[in-house]
């Protein structure tokens, strides 16, 4: 039988692709996810403890961001997803359960308030999330509970405008568990991951942000999660139980960082450093049992010098 590790890693051998060493350089987190390149530093996701955090130079994580608070008004966990920055510096963020997009004002770590209730667009949990330079937020939703073992079903985008407002976005398709999410560095493209259809879909975006055009970008050997773009017009994409984190383009497979399962599924990837040629990589261990996840703490941060840059892509 093969595995999904045999199939990537059959992919990669038959684009004869280079491939980049990984090496880690923090630990101990929960399910670490959507890397970010900020102000000169790493942010990220540790999901399960409801927090976001920074890595300095020497790996040192701060927490930079804490919603736990919020946990005493609801029954759903208190996990955070995607995130990105409003022209006038506040953070946004995902509450993946409470289907609510917070803001951070800036005072203490628990400074959050929501920003835009999308629950009226979620079928489950949303996910990730990429911010344009308008302020505009693009939400992708898992569509179903992967938690619990639910069928997948397909699920719309979500936009939040800059003032705030919700909707989907006309005569763009359902996604089939939409998850990684970037805006390419001249703004004109939007590339989603779309984990169940094995897939990246590209869509073009006018400077007014309104979306048409989806179509096929590239097939994935496996399921594509996290993502992060490339001024040259590669797609590098995590593909948890995969054992590789690999870049693609229209043409295909390009280049691969061999992640071996032993240590960790590799959930995402991003483009930073001071040239944004360092890949960053979120690495977990358990994904599904969060209160484990949170009390192991064995998530942890991988790099790869790669040949390429991210440029002024998003996120």
């Amino acid at each position: 039988m093969t595995t999904p590790v045999d199939a990537v890693a059959a992919a990669v051998a038959a684009a004869d692709a280079p491939t980049f060493e990984a090496r880690k350089i923090a630990s101990g987190f929960s399910w670490p996810e959507c890397p970010r390149w900020h102000d000169g530093a790493l942010w990220f996701s540790d999901m399960y403890t409801g927090t976001l955090k920074t890595l300095d130079a020497e790996g040192n994580a701060t927490v930079v961001v804490d919603a736990n608070g919020r946990a005493a008004d609801t029954d759903v966990p208190i996990t955070l997803g995607g995130f990105g920055w409003l022209p006038d510096g506040r953070l946004i963020v995902n509450s993946m359960h409470e289907q609510k997009v917070l803001v951070h004002g800036g005072n203490g770590i628990d400074d959050l308030t929501v920003y835009a209730d999308v629950s009226g667009f979620a079928i489950k949990a949303v996910n990730d999330m990429v911010v344009d330079a308008d302020g505009r937020a693009y939400i992708t939703q898992l569509g179903f509970d992967i938690f619990q073992g639910e069928t997948p079903i397909t699920s719309p985008l979500i936009v939040v405008e800059p003032d705030g407002t919700a909707h989907v976005p006309a005569g763009i398709p359902e996604l089939n568990c939409g998850n990684g999410i970037g805006i390419s560095a001249d703004g004109s493209k939007v590339y989603v991951a779309e984990v169940m259809a094995q897939k990246i879909t590209v869509i073009d975006r006018a400077a007014d942000g309104s979306l048409s055009n989806a179509r096929d970008f590239a097939t994935c050997p496996f399921m594509p999660d996290g993502i992060g773009l490339d001024e040259e017009g590669g797609v590098w994409a995590a593909m948890p139980g995969g054992g590789y984190v690999a870049r693609f383009t229209e043409d295909g497979l390009t280049d691969a960082v061999p992640m071996p399962l032993e240590g960790g599924i590799a959930s995402a990837c991003l483009l930073g450093g001071s040239d944004r040629s360092t890949l960053y990589m979120t690495v977990g261990y358990e994904v599904f049992d969060f209160e484990k996840s949170a009390r192991e703490a064995l998530g942890a941060i991988w790099v790869a010098d790669v040949k390429n840059h991210g440029g002024q892509t998003r996120p």
